[in-house]
């Protein structure tokens, strides 16, 4: 079972949101869907829910069109919140739940189990608009997973939290993904996507530009750098041949090398200043490869 993308565009009069992009999501995984704002990755998301039309190309999951036959299999959380303010947590999170076709009895032992896990039992009987943004949150992802769907599309499901709650959140998607739910997972946080996902896509101007797997993508995107974790400044490395770029801060270096043979160099260097705490050659992360290809990451 998998989620494919085949040629799909989507155009607006004479703009084009979406351009020829084409991917497959094997069941089971969890692909970070990533892009600069405007790239097209929230129109992506209405294609695959059927929500927006298509102008060409098909998706399919499992061999068929989404429709209103399987809205029931799928989870979304959009970035853009949805909550009713005047409703108690409970009666949401229970409305939610009835409209993607579960019992009474399966909905009560969900919501109890969730709100445990989630550390917010006690706003139960509570207004939406009564809990603090990070509650809502929590709310509003869990009322995206309450029936356990087998497609789920996060979008920025961490954004406003704090690091315990992003962690308790991360465990609960890390847990439905383990379970076997098939994963869409937006974030302009890097480091959480390379935690979390096994495949990676950006998308720019409505362009796909990287798509494969996080190793493969990172293996395969070129230059990789040295790590020194040090209070040195150590100059000479700017004057290394095949050092492209350094950046310091406080407690460490890091220099990107046209080939490890440049990295032999740099030790080279650092030996004659005695101790450091680390010295390692790394691959390029998502961050410095999305960089590369669009630009910064608000953008």
């Amino acid at each position: 079972m998998s989620l494919n993308i085949e040629h799909v565009t989507k155009k607006y009069k004479n703009f084009t949101a979406v351009n020829d992009i084409s991917l497959t999501l094997e069941k089971g995984k969890m692909l970070g869907f990533l892009g600069r704002n405007g790239a097209g990755k929230t129109t992506t998301f209405r294609m695959i829910l059927g929500l927006t039309p298509i102008t060409e190309g098909h998706i399919t999951y499992n061999g068929i069109k989404v429709d209103r036959a399987i809205y029931n299999r799928i989870g979304y959380l959009p970035e853009e919140r949805g909550l009713h303010p005047k409703m108690k947590v409970e009666d949401e999170l229970r409305y939610l739940a009835t409209l993607k076709g579960m019992k009474s009895k399966a909905i009560t032992k969900e919501i109890d189990y969730w709100l445990e896990r989630f550390d917010i039992k006690e706003n139960k009987e509570k207004k939406i608009e009564a809990l603090s943004k990070g509650n809502q949150q929590k709310i509003q992802l869990l009322a995206s997973m309450l029936h356990k769907p087998e497609l789920l599309i996060l979008d920025e499901p961490f954004s406003g939290l704090d690091p315990v709650n992003v962690e308790l959140l991360k465990s609960a998607v890390q847990d439905l993904n383990d379970a076997g739910t098939t994963i869409i997972y937006s974030s302009h946080r890097m480091e959480h996507v390379e935690e979390l996902c096994d495949n990676v896509c950006i998308l720019n101007k409505g362009e796909l530009v990287v798509s494969g797997a996080i190793d493969d993508v990172k293996a395969n995107h070129g230059n990789k750098s040295v790590v020194i974790e040090t209070h040195h400044e150590m100059p000479e490395i700017e004057q290394v041949p095949g050092v492209l770029k350094v950046d310091r801060n406080k407690r460490e270096i890091k220099a990107m090398i046209e080939s490890e043979y440049v990295a032999e160099k740099i030790y080279d260097i650092v030996t004659k200043y005695g101790f450091v705490k680390r010295f390692q050659v790394v691959e390029p992360t998502l961050n410095e490869i999305f960089i590369d290809k669009v630009g910064d990451i608000h953008g």
